[in-house]
């Protein structure tokens, strides 16, 4: 004769302390949301007179989209070749402070690095065109010469205050995000995976591209269109270092501007449809900083089934 025995399910006990940080995580992942479509509901909003308002009586007087596109255009060349030109440095640093230095000068270029996070972008505004405009306008009077027949580099100008001078400033204020994101991400890899590497008779630099490099990929991804988004909404440095005129192919000429710099020099004195027009221009800011933000997270999505991290 056989006897079974039902076992009774203990009941859960919740302490207060898990049910209050359980419902501050959600409250707070809800307020982000409810902030962001705030933000967007007033930008449209606001922005709905200048979508349709007579093209006459827009700026430029031939419609927000005229309007529009060379500020978008200004926006996206200053930020990819910020972009462009910071992320090997930032990976370089990133690799050198986790792999290659010594832990203590690893960690003072490290905070060095990081200290660069902390200067006002009014500072580096003034720094690039006090001091660093100045410095690039016999370069760029250099390529004038030499590259003027084509169109990026077709008149230097000779303040140095140019689109290619707003942009190398940029970099270098994205530099500390992405050196950061990457740093810890290198000091994240399994140390098992580096010293395989070694061990089946790998150099350093081969266990770095090999073992390093697939594992982090996600994160210097990551950390990079962190630094896009930064680069795309920088305000004060671009409208400080930018000779105000109309958009150009020419990098290194005067004229060209991007969304922030045109709001910042401009919403002061704005009222009526001149107020909207910088409001829709802000709403499009908005929509290529979103867009970029859901493309970063579908590719790191994707590379991470390739990476290490799973």
């Amino acid at each position: 004769m056989s006897t079974t025995t039902t076992r009774v399910p203990r009941k859960v006990i919740r302490r207060p302390g898990d049910l209050i940080f359980g419902g501050a995580s959600v409250g707070s992942a809800l307020l982000i949301l409810v902030i962001l479509a705030g933000v967007a509901i007033f930008l449209t909003v606001e922005a709905i007179p200048a979508f349709t308002a007579d093209p006459a009586e827009v700026t430029d007087g031939e419609g927000f989209l005229s309007y529009v596109w060379p500020l978008v255009a200004g926006t996206v060349i200053a930020s990819v070749i910020a972009m462009v030109v910071a992320t090997p440095i930032a990976v370089g640093i990133a690799l050198f402070i986790s792999h290659y230095a010594a832990r203590r000068i690893g960690s003072v270029l490290g905070f060095i690095i990081d200290l660069l996070a902390a200067v006002p972008s009014v500072v580096f505004g003034m720094w690039g065109m006090q001091v660093f405009a100045v410095k690039l306008a016999p370069f760029y009077q250099w390529l004038e010469e030499h590259l003027g027949f084509m169109p990026f580099f077709a008149s230097g100008s000779a303040t140095g205050r140019t689109l290619l001078t707003a942009s190398l400033v940029l970099a270098v204020m994205i530099l500390p995000i992405i050196t950061s994101v990457s740093r810890e991400v290198f000091l994240q890899t399994p140390r098992l995976h580096e010293e395989a590497a070694l061990a089946l008779g790998a150099t350093r630099w081969e266990m770095i591209r090999t073992a390093v490099l697939p594992f982090g990929m996600p994160g210097v991804i990551g950390g990079t269109m962190l630094g896009l988004g930064r680069a795309l909404g920088e305000t004060m440095a671009v409208a400080i270092i930018l000779s105000p005129g109309v958009f150009s192919w020419n990098l290194i000429g005067t004229g060209n501007k991007t969304i922030p710099s045109e709001i910042a020099l401009n919403f002061p004195e704005a009222a009526g449809l001149r107020l909207s027009e910088l409001i829709a221009a802000g709403l499009v800011l908005f929509v290529i900083t979103l867009a970029v933000n859901l493309f970063a997270r579908w590719i790191v999505d994707r590379r991470s089934e390739f990476s290490g991290a799973n």
